[in-house]
């Protein structure tokens, strides 16, 4: 099985000078992932986002680490991985352009270190709105479920495409960035299931394995209402804005390209869809 991904922000390294207690930001691009391995155990992981490499890959136990904010240090964009069983400490800063979701990305880590089942609740297209109190979840599966899955059928990637299109082909430039929050919801998703029933035998096998069979459209409207659902969708956007999906999109039949953010994404499955009407039509 592979890792799955929890969160991920835009963050790079800090070093301590040494004797001293002054740190310094390297400027190495790169992203702070948290996920759960292939051995079940929780992954602090920072990955240079120039190389795509994996630089450190810390394995956490609950309730072992904070990540905690540096008062002291000038840009207040400067945090501290530290250990409550140990004097060993990981120094980070803030990336992102903005500083609008600093307080957003480090709460959500934090709940997660406490608790690595909890899924992170994310505020909708980084607005104001809240979604409520992060809840937990035994289906660890669930994040697969905001992803198409790999056999979905050229007519039905065409759906996808004409959703996408009419949320988003009038977009302004400047209107609000698209997030996929917007996109994959009940309003939107149970009308193709409507439309088209087969889309609903074709999700089951990317679903959790224990719900109820046969497929229905009931039991995917509930999935899609649920607050996992939503938990999902939101960490598979934020995921798609530190750009390192590459590996991801690939095994659903786009281009690594399509891991570089979300407008990325849904372009590519625009594409994807054009393809197989070309295909049909030909």
């Amino acid at each position: 099985m592979a890792s799955a991904t929890i969160l991920a922000f835009k963050a790079g390294r800090a070093f301590r000078r040494e004797g001293t207690n002054f740190v310094d930001h390297s400027p190495e691009k790169g992203a702070i992932i948290l996920q759960k391995g292939e051995d079940e155990l929780l992954h602090f992981v920072w990955k240079n986002r120039s190389t795509n490499d994996a630089e450190e890959d810390l394995i956490l136990f609950p309730g072992d680490a904070s990540f905690v904010k540096i008062p002291q240090v000038t840009g207040g964009r400067s945090y501290v991985l530290k250990f409550s069983s140990s004097n060993q400490r990981h120094f980070f800063w803030m990336q992102d352009a903005s500083t609008a979701r600093d307080d957003e990305f480090v709460k959500n880590l934090n709940l997660v270190l406490e608790d690595p089942d909890r899924i992170p609740v994310w505020q909708a297209g980084g607005a104001g709105s809240s979604q409520g109190q992060a809840s937990t979840s035994q289906a660890g599966s669930s994040s697969q479920s905001a992803a198409a899955p790999s056999g979905t059928t050229p007519e039905q990637l065409a759906q996808i495409r004409s959703l996408v299109q009419s949320m988003s082909g009038n977009t302004a430039q400047n209107e609000p960035e698209l997030s996929l929050t917007d996109i994959l919801t009940p309003e939107t998703l149970l009308p193709l299931f409507r439309s088209h029933p087969d889309l609903v035998s074709s999700l089951f096998p990317h679903l959790p394995p224990d719900l109820p069979t046969p497929p229905s459209q009931e039991t995917l409207q509930q999935i899609i209402s649920s607050p996992q659902f939503r938990g999902a969708v939101r960490n598979l956007d934020q995921a798609l804005r530190t750009g390192l999906l590459g590996g991801l999109v690939r095994g659903l039949g786009l281009p690594e390209e399509a891991g570089t953010g979300v407008e990325a994404f849904l372009r590519a499955i625009q594409e994807q869809a054009g393809r197989g009407d070309r295909m049909e039509t030909d």
